[in-house]
């Protein structure tokens, strides 16, 4: 999968299988866990663990001199930080992190080109669940504060039940800003979620209504829907600030253009 942004900017995304919403999930956890205090990872990490989290992210070309993230933490952690029914149960959070790890990423900026996988693992205990887990540069900017992002509300995160709204919530964060509203076609929610084009009449209804039926999941996050003609909708993101209480913890995800 590649993303062209134009102006010799491109990103491509090459791995052995497609990533679904729980592989979004867990990658929305890692990065809340890291925060903008995490633990960077330098070019030249001193100790052993760091090392090879630097080895196993495989950077290439411009990528080698970048510093890159670590989490620290433990399967139970992530599994309750992106609101899993059971965090027990850390299989599924295991091999969702398995397969972000297959993952390789070419960013082109120009001339410039960086290379390295989505993430890396290393000493992931079964018995204790321990787990530390390298974010890639580009990801680590982000969190930083280095590079231009989408922010996310993990309490909304959590909240979500189905797949297609979590993924329809991922973009939509993408675009409109808090505060903000924009309208967008029922046909463009439906490829956030699916995207490759349907062809079969029957395939397109069944889309359709799952996506209908996913935005009364974003309306119960306070977001405001609007259906102002057939088929199309006026989206409005709650402001990101409450007035009382903390603020909610929010993660980060790079996208440069």
């Amino acid at each position: 999968m590649v993303h062209d942004y134009g102006d010799g900017k491109r990103i491509e995304f090459s791995g052995p299988e497609p990533l679904g919403a729980d592989d979004l999930r867990i990658l929305q956890g890692l990065v809340a866990m890291a925060g903008p205090g995490g633990l960077v990872l330098s070019p030249e990490p001193q100790t052993e663990a760091g090392q090879q989290l630097r080895l196993f992210l495989e950077p290439k070309w411009e990528a080698f001199q970048q510093d890159a993230m670590v989490v620290k933490g433990s399967y139970r952690a992530l599994a309750r930080e992106i609101g899993y029914a059971n965090p027990d149960d850390t299989k599924p959070v295991r091999e969702c992190i398995e397969r972000l790890w297959k993952v390789s990423i070419i960013a082109q900026n120009g001339r410039k080109r960086q290379g390295f996988r989505l993430l890396s693992e290393y000493a992931s205990d079964e018995q204790d669940g321990k787990l530390y887990v390298a974010l890639n540069p580009l990801i680590a900017r982000a969190v930083m504060g280095g590079a231009q992002h989408v922010r996310i509300d993990m309490d909304e995160v959590r909240a979500l039940q189905t797949d297609p709204a979590r993924l329809m919530h991922q973009r939509l964060c993408g675009w409109i800003d808090p505060g903000k509203s924009g309208r967008v076609e029922l046909d463009t929610l439906c490829g956030y979620v699916w995207p490759g084009q349907a062809t079969n009449p029957n395939t397109l209804k069944t889309r359709r209504q799952a996506a209908r039926r996913a935005l009364p999941e974003l309306a119960a996050l306070g977001w405001a829907v609007s259906e102002y003609a057939k088929n199309k909708f006026e989206i409005g993101r709650p402001k990101a600030t409450h007035l009382l209480g903390p603020a909610p913890k929010t993660q980060e995800i790079s996208h440069e253009k």
